[in-house]
């Protein structure tokens, strides 16, 4: 008789039941959490309570990621699972790559951060000709000009702008770079 664990290893695809088993721990998370973040306030209707909308979508995602973890262990196993995790892994580069960027705009300005980092992330994909680096900085001054100029999102100027000399000029690159 094959031990449930010889059954598991035989019947999981590469990496889905890792994605899966995460996937349905963070719904369950979520569930437990949801009571505590989303009230059920009395002489509401249902429909209107702030809770009922998160609910149903909680509810929802344990449901199916359960139904995909079930899937996930009992469908026929294909050889390469830890490389297709470590491809998974290899994706939080970017959200490193996002978050330090998130860091640098308060210090070094929305303009500068910009800039520096559709250039850095451009290299880092392997685009290396002078086109590229071009295409780069005018994509980063479009989204500048785009959000903090048209769309007047208010993002906080940058540390480093402090050293500009008072005047027109400064307040201009502080509201508007």
């Amino acid at each position: 008789m094959k031990t449930l664990q010889d059954l598991f290893r035989r019947y999981r695809r590469p990496g889905d039941f890792f994605i899966a088993l995460l996937s349905f721990l963070f719904a369950i998370f979520l569930l437990i959490s949801l009571p505590s973040q989303a009230p059920w306030l009395p002489k509401v209707k249902t429909f209107a309570q702030p809770a009922f909308w998160p609910g149903v979508a909680v509810i929802c995602m344990v449901l199916f990621s359960s139904l995909h973890l079930a899937g996930a262990l009992f469908s026929e196993r294909i050889p390469g699972r830890l490389a297709e995790v470590i491809e998974w892994i290899k994706a939080v580069e970017f959200a490193a790559w996002f978050m330090l960027y998130v860091w640098l705009v308060p210090i070094l300005g929305y303009l500068p951060s910009t800039l520096a980092f559709t250039v850095l992330l451009t290299l880092r994909l392997g685009y290396r000709g002078w086109r590229w680096m071009l295409t780069a900085v005018l994509f980063g001054t479009l989204v500048v000009l785009i959000f903090k100029g048209f769309l007047n999102v208010r993002i906080p100027a940058g540390d480093i702008y402090q050293v500009l000399p008072a005047g027109p000029f400064r307040t201009f690159v502080m509201t508007y770079l």
